[in-house]
């Protein structure tokens, strides 16, 4: 059971987290010692350095050798679980959003176990539980947030193409329309022309206006009689011929008036029209190609960010470590943590200087903040309870792992979330607020799940 002890415990680690956001948040609201561009830089300096040299530091002091694989595959299958449910979503629905699922994913599968959980988790279920919690954000830092930082990379990407190919097509298509309309009589073309008339000279009018009689190419066309009306003009062009004079001469020409009721107002009709200049512009799929061009971008931008081989080199220094008894050399200790030290404190900085340049704490909205913790206290838990019963997890373990999939939201994905500028309001305020109603709440998982 939690005692006083215990709870003085989770507070010595969760209070100086605040007091560095607190800080953070002064430092641009009121004292006005960083301006925003300055604030990016220090977010730049936490994703690139900050946090791979935590990462590293923290993979590389586990025994590989000594891992409880059954608790581990739970948790992998959670995770699993709701990545495909999410991208089913994102690609099989029409509400569906990859960034939105992005999002989720980090919402109800990454919760803060370095911080919270280690201490909290100790205190609830004994010692002994703590090498687990240690397991979890190894496996955070080797898997998850290396498929986070793809999954990242990849939405940047595709976007990147996507609007490539969005303005170069725009381009040949205004090249087309140009060239036809130097030589408007060497191919069949048909015009949709909107005319609203009260009478049926207005209506001549405008069809001159737009094809205006030019060695005898077009000729006014009587309109249907008809007081506050709207009228859909097709007029059909043919192919020309060359007449004796040597002027280019229209063979034929027919417009066909379809009368309509005018609408409340022409916005509608004009933003209709744009949207489909836009969708036809845009491919409505990529091929395998467009795919693996993608996926050769995505790869040499994630070759270059250090977050996604910092946990394989530690991984990697902690297999030949446990094998062969091999220490870190003194200088080589001293460097990386006089830098990983500083990780989850300037993760917090981070997040205060967020905080202080948006309008209000609640940066994402009241909604978006519920459906938020929604994500992160009750679908996280959830299917974690469902992963542990697969795999066959009982006892203090099946608990514990319940338990951690319901700690407040992680620090490290918010640093991305910033990073590459997908929602951080969202995930902000979910770590503000899961900090602070993350407690109560594993409380109530741990009385009910010792029922």
């Amino acid at each position: 059971m939690i005692g006083i002890k215990d709870l003085y415990c989770v507070l010595t680690a969760v209070v100086p987290l605040y007091v560095t956001m607190f800080l953070a948040y002064g430092s641009v609201k009121w004292w006005n010692i960083f301006t925003p561009e300055q604030c990016a830089g220090i977010n730049r300096f936490v994703a690139i350095f900050a946090v791979p040299l935590l990462s590293f530091e923290f993979v590389s002091r586990i025994n590989p050798y000594k891992m409880d694989l059954l608790f581990l595959a739970a948790d992998g299958v959670s995770k699993v679980l709701i990545l495909l449910a999410l991208l089913c979503w994102a690609n099989f629905t029409k509400k569906g959003s990859l960034d939105w699922s992005i999002t989720l994913f980090s919402l109800s599968t990454l919760p803060n176990t370095l911080v919270m959980g280690i201490p909290l988790l100790k205190s609830m279920y004994g010692d002994d539980k703590e090498y687990l919690m240690i397991q979890v954000v190894v496996l955070q830092c080797i898997i998850w947030y290396t498929l986070l930082l793809f999954l990242f990379e990849y939405r940047e990407t595709r976007t990147a193409v996507m609007s490539t190919l969005k303005e170069s097509s725009t381009i040949s298509h205004l090249e087309k329309e140009e060239e036809n309309s130097k030589n408007c009589c060497s191919e069949d073309e048909a015009i949709n022309f909107i005319a609203t008339t009260p009478s049926s000279q207005q209506t001549a009018q405008n069809v001159n206006k737009i094809a205006p009689d030019q060695s005898q190419r077009f000729k006014p066309v009587e309109a249907v009689e008809g007081e506050g009306k709207e009228f859909h003009l097709f007029i059909w062009r043919c192919g020309c011929f060359i007449s004796t004079d040597g002027t280019s001469t229209c063979e034929q020409q027919s417009v066909h008036a379809n009368q309509r009721e005018r609408s409340s107002t022409g916005k509608a009709v004009a933003s209709e029209m744009q949207e489909d200049v836009e969708n036809a512009s845009m491919p409505s799929s990529f091929s395998s190609s467009m795919l693996l061009k993608i996926l050769r971008k995505v790869w040499f931008k994630l070759v270059r960010n250090p977050n996604s081989y910092s946990s394989l080199l530690g991984l990697s220094w902690a297999l030949v470590s446990c094998r062969w008894d091999i220490q870190k050399p003194q200088i080589m200790e001293n460097s990386v943590t006089i830098l990983s030290s500083a990780g989850l404190g300037m993760a917090m900085f981070s997040l205060g200087l967020f905080m202080a340049l948006q309008p209000r704490i609640i940066a994402c909205g009241n909604k978006l903040a519920l459906y938020g913790m929604v994500a992160r206290f009750i679908t996280g838990p959830a299917l974690m309870a469902i992963a542990s019963i697969a795999v066959g997890l009982k006892g203090s373990t099946f608990k514990l792992s319940i338990v951690q999939a319901a700690l407040p939201q992680g620090i490290v994905p918010f640093v991305f979330a910033r990073e590459y500028n997908l929602h951080p309001d969202v995930l902000s305020t979910a770590v503000i607020f899961g900090m602070i109603v993350s407690l109560p709440i594993t409380i109530i998982y741990y009385i009910l799940l010792g029922i």
